[in-house]
């Protein structure tokens, strides 16, 4: 079971979506962190969510990129 982290900064997560669903479905465990301007309305419920910097400062933010196994930009 990984660790993945997806940064969203556009407002369409669709594709970041399909993405997601499918990591989970191979038991990975999946982390978003939505920067100024994402939407991220439409991601699934099994998914740690996290505003940056509302929810999740920089530093934190940081943090959380090197404990994860994979990190993935939209």
């Amino acid at each position: 079971m990984a660790a993945v982290l997806h940064l969203l900064k556009g407002a369409d997560a669709a594709l970041a979506c399909a993405a997601i669903e499918r990591q989970l479905g191979a038991g990975d465990r999946v982390t978003v962190a939505l920067l100024p301007g994402a939407g991220g309305a439409d991601l699934p419920p099994r998914v740690a969510v996290h505003r940056v910097p509302a929810d999740l400062s920089y530093s934190q933010l940081l943090d959380l990129i090197f404990k994860s196994d994979q990190v993935i930009t939209w």
